[in-house]
């Protein structure tokens, strides 16, 4: 430590000179704060010194006090009347003072817990600025915009790694009145840098605390942080990692395992659920996450999180199974052979419904295989899926109908040219991305749910699945790869089964396919 005491006196002259209605002392304390500020940065022995004076926390509270009064005129102003406001040269000493007094709290109580305890005495102050300085009128301001960034920051730093702090901001936060919770504005900032700065502090106050992450997914703020974190994944998804709206991405993801970790996802997706609607856009979203989150997870987690996902992917499984398969066997029906079935018979939910059933059946998949290769699986991942039943129907059953009814549904894609099924309806718009891979990801879970279980293969052959797997053993540009993991459920099917390889050899192809496995036209047997 350097010149401790020469800092801690120039910081005590200059907190007790300020004045918040005084340009030029608002001048003189951000120039000696930011100082000071770079030195606590660097010297953690300076932060120890500086929190063992006791005459630094009534100086701090006071300095934060007179600020966030200097405000008290435009806090009781509505948004509009805000907008018109001069904002002249006082306004903005005012918050470059803001941020400065900021920056000194922040670095003052880093890794320092006596720091922070004595620091927290404030939040609501800065709570109260945050407010302010996240107005919609404010946002458009580059001082405001840093001094939110920073009042962020400082906020950060005050509870981490402190738990009664994080749980005493938390419970504080989920338990206010929507349009006074900060955490939604920050979310919702314009300003990138602004936005990572929040969802740091979320992180940090939520990581490893099953209980603080179980409020975010069940009380209403909590909730509504998890709508408004869903839309931030979506739209900053295809965002550059080097950049701040990628690194918040990328924050956003770690909150996300957190929330997988701790077994919330079930409950988080029922709470996203809205009347009405079979799977919402927040569900799908957040089928998205979980999807990426089984493919990485780290094998000493996996167990536990895997238990508490298998009954949920189960059930919402047969729920959007079911509403597909009702969906098609309505168009397919409507059509009566006529190719030109009218657009109203077309459930416009459908590609949502089957959008969202490929990232579930992709989750089950990954479930399924976690165990492959160990000696033991004492969770039994593949057979629980492959004897979960809804309503006396299986799930190996709901996979062979449904796959039957999108054949006829959707016609295959080869070399770009779409080839119907006689007598099928109209399809849907090829490009219409709710329906791409669907063929593939559940003929693909079908194989997984037969390898060596001798069950489901009779229980495929019983229903006629055989046929309708090898029908898809043919190229579908909508279904990359299908032919290949038709091929592999085929062979899964037949494996030491043979029943099912007698009904293979009892089918007699209608047509040919060439190399490609594109079939060629009707050859007429000759006498």
């Amino acid at each position: 430590m350097t010149n401790g005491s020469e800092y801690l006196q120039r910081f005590k002259q200059a907190a007790a000179a300020f004045d918040a209605r005084d340009d030029a002392s608002l001048a003189a304390f951000a120039i000696v704060a930011d100082e000071v500020a770079a030195a606590l940065a660097s010297d953690s022995d300076l932060r120890f010194y500086f929190g063992d004076d006791p005459s630094i926390w009534p100086a701090l509270r006071k300095l934060w006090r007179d600020l966030s009064r200097a405000q008290l005129t435009f806090w009781d102003t509505s948004e509009d009347d805000e907008e018109a406001r001069d904002d002249g040269e006082q306004q903005r000493a005012m918050k470059v003072a803001c941020v400065s007094l900021a920056r000194f709290t922040r670095n003052l109580v880093a890794a320092v817990p006596y720091n922070q305890e004595q620091a927290y005495e404030n939040e609501p102050e800065i709570r109260r600025l945050l407010h302010y300085f996240t107005s919609w009128s404010a946002t458009e301001d580059a001082d405001a915009v840093m001094a939110a960034r920073m009042l962020t920051q400082t906020l950060s730093n005050i509870v981490t790694g402190n738990e009664s702090l994080m749980s005493a901001i938390w419970d504080t936060y989920l338990a206010l009145p929507e349009d006074q919770v900060v955490l939604l504005r920050l979310l919702a900032h314009p300003d990138p840098r602004t936005v990572l700065s929040s969802l740091i502090f979320m992180f940090n106050v939520l990581r490893g605390c099953k209980m603080r992450i179980k409020a975010l997914c069940t009380t209403p703020i909590g909730l509504r942080l998890c709508v408004v974190l869903l839309n931030l994944m979506t739209a900053s998804f295809d965002a550059q990692e080097d950049t701040d709206t990628g690194r918040a991405f990328n924050y956003g993801y770690f909150i996300f395992t957190q929330i997988a970790q701790q077994g919330c996802v079930p409950r988080l997706y029922i709470r996203l659920a809205m009347d009405g609607e079979t799977v919402t856009p927040h569900q799908t979203t957040l089928l998205k996450l979980t999807d990426s989150y089984l493919q990485s997870a780290d094998p000493p987690e996996r167990n536990a999180v895997h238990e508490g996902l298998m009954p949920m992917l189960s059930q919402v499984f047969f729920s959007l199974s079911a509403s597909a398969r009702a969906s098609v066997s309505k168009s397919v029906g409507s059509g009566g052979g006529d190719a030109s079935a009218p657009p109203a018979e077309l459930d416009v939910m459908l590609p949502k419904v089957c959008e969202a059933l490929v990232l579930l059946t992709q989750c089950i998949v990954s479930v399924a295989l976690a165990a492959e290769g160990q000696e033991r699986d004492p969770l039994g991942r593949r057979k629980f899926f492959a004897e979960a039943r809804s309503d006396g129907t299986g799930i190996v059953e709901s996979i062979v109908d449904l796959l039957r009814l999108l054949d006829l549904f959707l016609p295959r894609i080869n070399f770009g040219k779409p080839v119907r099924q006689p007598g099928a309806p109209s399809a849907p718009s090829p490009d219409n991305p709710g329906f791409s891979y669907l063929k593939r990801d559940l003929v693909r879970l079908l194989g997984v749910l037969a390898h060596r279980s001798r069950s489901v293969q009779d229980r495929v052959r019983q229903c006629g699945g055989i046929q309708t797997v090898m029908n898809l053993c043919v190229v579908d540009e909508r279904n990359p790869y299908l032919r290949e993991h038709a091929i592999f459920s085929l062979h899964s099917l037949l494996e030491g089964n043979p029943e099912n390889q007698a009904v293979v050899d009892a089918t007699q192809p209608v047509r040919e396919a060439d190399e490609n496995g594109v079939l060629k036209p009707v050859r007429v047997p000759t006498a």
